[in-house]
């Protein structure tokens, strides 16, 4: 199952991911071209650095399908090299449909058979959570994992996340069905009709399923009454270092739960990929160091 691997993996190497984001003032700043090739050469040269050092990577896709084929291409064999490498991948896809659509998304990334597939990926409920049951089925199936976006950084997504409804704000609504999900996965994985993840609500064995939460949104999480602990999961925590979290902000967002249950993935990039080709390893100890605080 995704979330024991996870644990796993954070218990090995910390609980850092590093996001792949080939922007292209990275790429030139490691003397690559703004090109399909660039991208592929920074992409592999990440993984091969990282291996041993971190939990999990993040490639985050539009990067690479910004150029074509080739990128999508060059996404593959990034993949690839991370399962050689044994590192967990999140792909950031941020993918949401209905029906048929989003089964055949589900197979491009979740289904073995397929180049592109991830250890898990990241996708958005807002065309209606039920929507999303192809992944989260295929996902189980495969033993694979889904982060489900719940409250995000920027400003533009509270009109949505933060909204009430007859049960709460919508984010409140994805923790509690990304934890039924949880029970569900849970339940069949041991053969018991427990009704939660683990009885005083701590990650003490994870769920696949999991969610995407901001490391930058401050207490919005508590003001809007919603502890993302609950949803018995991963926690993806993206904005980690260059965007301005540290301990402080993962403490403020998330209290003291869900860190000491070892749920939250926290998530950099330009911290760790600005040191270049041969410094990143190291920055990515020095982050992982840093946030050791949370045990």
């Amino acid at each position: 199952m995704f979330g024991t691997r996870l644990a796993e993996a954070m218990a090995e190497h910390g609980p850092l991911c590093v996001g792949i984001d080939p922007h292209e003032h990275l790429l030139e700043s490691w003397g690559l071209p703004v090109s399909a090739a660039g991208v592929r050469e920074f992409a592999l040269r990440a993984v091969e650095e990282l291996s041993g050092t971190v939990a999990a990577i993040k490639p985050q896709s539009a990067f690479f399908e910004q150029f074509g084929s080739a990128g999508v291409a060059a996404l593959e064999e990034t993949l690839a090299a991370a399962r050689e490498a044994g590192i967990l991948t999140v792909l950031d896809i941020k993918r949401g449909d209905i029906g048929s659509t989003m089964g055949a998304y589900a197979k491009a990334y979740l289904d073995p058979a397929s180049a592109l597939a991830a250890d898990s990926i990241t996708v958005s409920p807002y065309l209606g959570f039920g929507a999303l049951e192809p992944a989260f089925e295929l996902a189980a199936a495969h033993g694979r994992g889904v982060f489900v976006l719940a409250l995000t950084s920027n400003p533009e997504g509270r009109e949505v996340q933060h909204a009430q409804g007859t049960h709460g704000a919508v984010a409140g609504t994805i923790v509690s069905q990304v934890a039924a999900r949880n029970s569900r996965a849970l339940a069949a994985a041991d053969g018991s009709d427990a009704e939660s993840p683990a009885a005083d609500g701590h990650a003490a064995t994870m769920g696949p399923f999991g969610l995407v939460v901001g490391a930058t949104i401050g207490e919005a999480a508590r003001e809007l009454g919603i502890d993302p602990a609950d949803c018995g999961g991963p926690i993806l925590a993206p904005g980690v270092g260059a965007q301005g979290a540290g301990i402080r902000e993962l403490r403020a967002v998330f209290g003291d739960r869900a860190l000491a249950s070892g749920q939250v993935l926290a998530t950099a990039s330009r911290a760790v990929l600005a040191a270049g080709p041969q410094g990143m390893a190291e920055a990515a100890r020095d982050l992982n160091r840093a946030l050791s605080e949370f045990n």
